[in-house]
């Protein structure tokens, strides 16, 4: 009996969910500003979206991903239920945009769409970055999880998605840097709906697997995981951007990435939807990026490859007065700035007769943007020159660093040149000594006076003490023979 009345209770509620199905195109709003999305959403009411037709490309916007909800209601005795799937677009322009009517085949149902016109502005409404919320589902129906009455049966969603661990270069010179990322590409025309399952811990362990050990690396420490509409092949994806770094071989061995994996919650669907029932169930899938490698190659012979810089430099110079007298004090900024391992960057060796040059302070800035590190490092040095004369400091200071990108070593030279006038030091020193001789003379002899006058004092000394001692022993045989 039971069986028979849920048997002809379907029977009976089959005519209802057919002919009550309602499809809605709905486009909004209307109005919006530079950075928010525009939404096509079609919703289809007490029923379920089978298939439907890719949405319209749109002139003035572009597609930045699908969306999807849906909820079921029991309102004073009255059932209803809803399914939408959301096309999100960005707008590229400011302006009035008009969108033509369209057609959408939705569950083999034709929808005429008239035209609507939208306005974008650029006011400074702040949109939404929360990650992966142009393909999640932004609602969260109570209702799916309240009532949960013998509906198991689920079926998966593929997910139009991949994890993918790529590097900028494939082989490169030892000190050469290469910018490493790891990212999750979704698909606009993804429908699964996914989220993001304890991303902090699985980063943890995803960076200690990527960063190579014969390596320096400079880390662009993603906080926010924004999506970046990108095209793969002629076809559209949202880029999340989980992990970024440049490293920096320093020495030839070859650097291996390994298959990395990112688990992700995705959720299975039922195949008997219901008012009661579970909608959709909780799973997980894991997403592996493929193994890549980095070929490293060693610098060009020369004497000094083992201590020089690689990338892409130039030099500012600065010194405070070229003209000045011996004696006086020069301040003078050796500046290195460009592309490559800034960390790494070393002073110049400088020495020069006539002029002494104390260690320096050092300064540097790194900047780590659109994939690549860049910024610069500043030497300041104190300085005294004890000789008069003109100096060419590019005959004395010089900087060689290994361009990668011209596979050659090239030379950063000083342009200052210096002119020194004044009386050397050395004529200085010469006649403040032969001043002194005299007074050198009497010091000597007076040094030579002190031994002679205290040798007499201590004689003295030892003679007194041995005429005391001798006229005790005398004292103390005499009475012993008394």
């Amino acid at each position: 009996m039971v069986k028979h009345f849920t048997i002809c209770s379907y029977l009976l509620l089959y005519p209802f969910l057919v002919f009550s199905q309602e499809i809605n195109v709905d486009i909004s709003p209307k109005k919006i500003s530079l950075g928010n999305n525009l939404k096509i959403t079609v919703t289809i009411y007490n029923g379920k979206i089978n298939n439907y037709d890719p949405f319209p490309e749109i002139d003035g916007f572009r597609k930045s991903g699908i969306s999807s909800s849906s909820s079921t209601n029991f309102i004073n005795g009255k059932r209803s239920s809803s399914q939408s799937i959301i096309q999100n677009y960005i707008p590229t322009n400011v302006g009035k945009f008009n969108i033509p009517s369209f057609t959408l085949n939705i569950n083999e149902k034709k929808i005429n769409v008239n035209s609507t016109e939208i306005e974008v502005n650029n006011s400074t409404s702040t949109p939404n970055n929360s990650p992966f919320n142009n393909f999640f589902d932004p609602f969260n129906n109570p209702y799916d999880n309240f009532f949960d009455r013998n509906n198991e049966e689920f079926y998966e969603v593929e997910a139009d998605a991949f994890l993918s661990l790529l590097t900028s270069k494939k082989s490169v010179f030892v000190g050469e840097g290469f910018n490493t990322t790891l990212s999750f590409y979704v698909s606009e025309n993804n429908v699964a709906d996914m989220r993001f399952y304890e991303l902090g811990r699985q980063l943890t362990d995803i960076i200690k697997k990527i960063k190579p050990s014969n390596c320096w690396e400079e880390n662009f420490n993603i906080e926010n995981i924004n999506s970046k509409p990108i095209t793969l092949n002629n076809k559209r994806y949202n880029e999340y951007k989980i992990f970024e770094a440049t490293y920096y071989p320093l020495n030839n061995e070859i650097i291996q990435f390994p298959s990395l994996e990112l688990e992700l919650i995705k959720y299975k669907i039922s195949k008997r939807p219901s008012f009661f029932g579970r909608n959709k169930m909780e799973d997980f899938e894991k997403f592996t990026s493929k193994p890549i490698k980095v070929i490293v190659k060693d610098l060009p012979p020369h004497p000094l490859k083992d201590n020089v810089s690689v990338g892409r430099y130039k030099l500012n110079e600065k010194v405070n007065n070229p003209n000045i007298q011996t004696g006086e004090s020069i301040t003078y900024d050796f500046e290195i700035y460009g592309e490559g391992n800034i960390s790494t960057i070393s002073e110049p060796k400088i020495n020069i007769s006539g002029i002494n040059f104390y260690s320096p302070n050092s300064q540097q800035n790194i900047q780590r943007e659109k994939g690549k590190v860049f910024g610069r490092k500043k030497y300041n040095y104190y300085a005294v020159p004890s000789e008069p004369g003109k100096y060419d400091l590019s005959k004395y200071i010089e900087w060689i660093y290994f361009d990668p990108f011209r596979v050659k070593y090239d030379t950063l030279k000083s342009k200052v040149k210096l002119n020194i006038g004044g009386l050397s030091k050395k004529t200085l020193y010469n006649n403040s000594t032969e001043k002194n001789k005299i007074l050198e003379l009497i010091d000597n002899d007076y040094k030579a006076l002190i031994p002679l006058k205290k040798q007499k004092d201590i004689a003295l000394i030892l003679n007194i003490i041995t005429l005391t001692l001798f006229g005790l022993l005398i004292f103390f045989m005499i009475l012993r023979k008394l």
